[in-house]
């Protein structure tokens, strides 16, 4: 069974569930979760899990998820995975922590992508799961939301450092999202009468004490002004102590971090921008569209009219040739299993090429002097390698590599200063990618 990866190349939001709560760890393990997946199988609505995953994965059963959790258990705790094979994808957990611990029953449920939560009778499902579950097991806190606004708004530290937030969880209404459910302590610090009160879509006191608050019928539309409004009339209610028009304010522009950016990228270098966005959080994405549609490489200055080449001044010529393309050789043997057109030569390998080492991070996860030593000159070997295979170039061999150049029309150009700027940093992979040069140099061939 293959189920299907949830966080590949371009991640996208999805809705998000976090349900810390407990359970009875005297009680038969089989009889005090039966409810759990008895509410689970009622109302997963069109994203029940098929897989289980233990020590191995399984298709999903009773016994298979008992099997599971058997196979995952040890002195302290136990705990499962349970995914799909089929759209949509889900990323789903339990965990169960056993005395001496303090007993602790932890749910986590990712579905994506967010937009299938768009219809209310689903969303009203997935209302009444989490409202079965919480009434069964005593909560401290439940959340369901959009995991890119829940980025945004800084859950679940909530500007606090780690220890802070493991000392004291949960312990104030720091936001409020779609659906919450809000423990019995919780509801006394904010007072019941007044949570009670809250303007909401749908607000129920649960037979333990806790109480539901869901802010808006759906789900996916989390961000429209009038979700928004919703949100900062429940939020401004139960904080007294914060104004609505500010918290509005704040929703809003998270709104508008997330709304969609037209890509309008620098022609030369957009297939590799668009690959270096797919690769950035979905709820970062949408500004780094913006920064990058601002953003213009530099005009490459890594070249001189041909006029005023420098003369070869090596004696042997056609072995200084071979050199380089042992160099690009090195280059080939460096990237082959992760960019295979590398051995293509072609403008679209330099692109495949960019990629690698910025989403490497090639520059500063490497030895300096392996890259200066090695990589920069065979880079500046490929480069120059494929300026001659693509564009007619010829190399005008030099005794120092940086001096070496390919004369392509009107110009010269020199591939190993460039590899050497190349690799200055992670920026001045997109500054002075292979991309760019060869485009100016596609440019001025004639």
């Amino acid at each position: 069974m293959k189920v299907l990866k949830f966080h590949g190349t371009k991640d996208e939001d999805f809705l998000r569930l976090t349900f810390d709560g407990a359970f009875d760890p005297q009680a038969a393990l089989e009889g005090e979760l039966g409810p759990f997946l008895h509410t689970l199988e009622e109302h997963a609505d069109g994203w029940m899990p098929d897989v289980v995953n233990g020590k191995r994965q399984r298709k999903y059963s009773r016994p298979s998820f008992w099997k599971a959790l058997e196979e995952r258990r040890d002195e302290n705790s136990t705990g499962l995975g349970l995914y799909r094979t089929k759209w949509p994808a889900l990323d789903m957990s339990l965990s169960l922590w056993f005395p001496p611990l303090p007993p602790k029953l932890g749910i986590f449920i990712n579905v994506k992508p967010l937009s299938f939560f768009a219809e209310v009778e689903r969303c009203r499902q997935f209302v009444e799961m989490v409202r079965a579950w919480a009434s069964r097991y005593p909560v401290t806190h439940v959340k369901a939301h959009s995991a890119d606004d829940i980025e945004l708004a800084g859950s679940p530290n909530f500007g606090r450092d780690d220890e802070t937030l493991f000392r004291d969880g949960f312990d104030k209404i720091y936001e409020v999202f779609w659906l919450n459910v809000f423990g019995p302590k919780l509801v006394e610090t904010v007072g019941r009468e007044r949570m009670l009160s809250t303007p909401a879509w749908r607000v129920e006191e649960l037979p333990n004490g806790s109480i539901l608050v869901v802010t808006w019928p759906t789900a996916s539309d989390f961000a429209s002004d009038e979700a928004r409004k919703a949100q900062a009339r429940a939020h401004a209610h139960l904080r007294p102590d914060l104004d609505y028009d500010t918290v509005l304010r704040t929703l809003r522009e998270r709104s508008a971090m997330l709304a969609p950016v037209e890509p309008r990228f620098h022609p030369d270098v957009a297939p590799l921008l668009s690959r270096v966005v797919d690769r950035t959080a979905s709820h970062k994405r949408q500004r780094r569209i913006a920064e990058l549609n601002a953003w213009q490489p530099p005009e490459p200055e890594e070249w001189r009219p041909a006029d005023s080449a420098l003369p070869p001044d090596v004696d042997d010529p056609e072995r200084a040739l071979e050199h380089y393309d042992t160099l690009a050789e090195h280059l080939v043997a460096l990237l082959h299993t992760q960019v295979p057109s590398v051995f293509e030569a072609t403008p679209e390998s330099l692109t495949d090429a960019d990629f690698y080492f910025w989403r490497e991070e090639f520059p500063t996860s490497r030895r300096r002097e392996a890259i200066e030593e090695r990589a920069v000159p065979a880079i500046g070997a490929y480069l120059g390698e494929v300026l001659v295979r693509n564009l007619g170039g010829r190399w005008i061999p030099r005794q120092k590599l940086e001096e070496a150049q390919v004369l392509v029309g009107n110009r010269v150009w020199f591939p190993f200063v460039r590899a050497r700027h190349y690799m200055r940093s992670r920026q001045a992979l997109l500054d002075f990618s292979l991309t760019r040069l060869y485009r100016e140099a596609e440019r001025h061939r004639s």
